[in-house]
């Protein structure tokens, strides 16, 4: 059995409380709120806090505002934000993400804020310490090679986050607090491409809200690939986000590629192709081929890199065929082993 660590809790009920706790821990504290990423990653000695942040009584992470657009809490559940109407019929792509990760218990604990955060993943630091100290571990911990790339001077460790893609796609944006104050910065921006230093988030810092724009005519799309239909990580997914003009053409795009990247991949080669034309099949085609283009995974998760490039280009294509109004239902029943309702 694998147990905890020793750690210091604190359980605030008001977020000025748990800024100023953070404040004076400093970087050996650590906010969890449903601890489904954070907690396992202590048990494998992996993220060693000095101290635990609560975030779990803080009703204010859990608000849901409309206004021009929606802002969601950080503290939601995936439950909550999959049990919201207007998520579900304002940003599907934002629905269909948070109901496919992991499984319903998970998502009755893990939070929107958490998957926003989720540690990076990798075959050789996904494992448990005596495993990975018998490899003389890795450099996103306690070592100084990374064991996918002996070469290479950063980590590789691949991000995969399933609503981070599809609110990138979205262009979301999000509220940072801390004892000095709050910063509002688009998601995007949070991300680093650095396996380990992947957020921008300091550790003084509580993700707080999430802001959604008004939809303004925007559809949106999910699509994940995994082994089974339930509980793993996406080894790929394609986020995609269009807006027709009064003609019937793309009047603007976003796509954005996950867990191909040690950060959400935002595909600008493919929204810009896509912009002015209409979704006829031999453009779904070419927008697909540079997503796969622009995909960078590694041998660091499930199935062969290649593959999964490969798949990228497919991924894409059945988001963009969804988005042209086409019935996609036995495609996902085949590829994400069931059907979104």
């Amino acid at each position: 059995m694998m147990r905890l660590p020793a750690f210091r809790y604190f359980a605030p009920r008001t977020l000025n409380d748990a800024v100023q706790i953070l404040a004076q821990e400093g970087s050996a504290a650590m906010p969890v709120a449903g601890g489904t990423d954070l907690l396992p990653n202590m048990k494998r000695r992996q993220q060693m806090p000095g101290a635990l942040l609560s975030l779990k009584r803080i009703d204010e992470l859990k608000t849901i505002r409309n206004g021009r657009g929606l802002t969601l809490g950080a503290g939601l559940t995936l439950a909550a934000v999959v049990g919201e109407d207007t998520v579900r019929r304002s940003y599907p792509g934002l629905w269909q993400a948070a109901v496919q990760v992991a499984t319903p218990h998970l998502r009755n604990m893990g939070t929107l804020g958490g998957n926003i955060c989720l540690d990076t993943r990798c075959t050789y630091y996904d494992q448990n310490y005596e495993w990975r100290k018998s490899i003389d571990f890795c450099m996103k911990k306690d070592g100084a090679i990374c064991w996918v790339s002996t070469g290479s001077k950063h980590c590789l460790a691949t991000s995969s986050t399933d609503t981070a893609p599809a609110l990138i796609s979205l262009d979301a944006g999000i509220k940072l607090e801390s004892a000095g104050g709050e910063r509002v910065l688009p998601l995007a921006d949070l991300y680093r491409d650095d396996g380990m230093e992947y957020l921008q988030r300091r550790p003084d810092e509580i993700l707080t809200e999430i802001i959604l724009p008004d939809p303004g005519g925007w559809r949106s799309t999910y699509w994940k690939l995994r082994r089974r239909g339930s509980f793993d990580f996406p080894i790929a997914s394609v986020a995609a986000a269009v807006r027709y003009g009064s003609d019937g053409a793309v009047d603007a795009a976003r796509i954005v590629l996950g867990a191909v990247s040690s950060r959400p991949l935002p595909c600008e080669p493919a929204a810009e192709f896509l912009a002015g034309k209409r979704l006829e099949d031999e453009v779904i085609h070419e927008a697909g081929k540079l997503c796969a283009k622009a995909a960078r995974p590694v041998k660091n998760t499930d199935f062969a890199p290649h593959w999964r490039k490969n798949m990228v280009a497919h991924l894409a294509g059945y988001a963009l065929r969804e988005l042209r109004g086409d019935n996609m239902d036995e495609t996902r029943r085949s590829i994400a082993q069931h059907v979104l309702i």
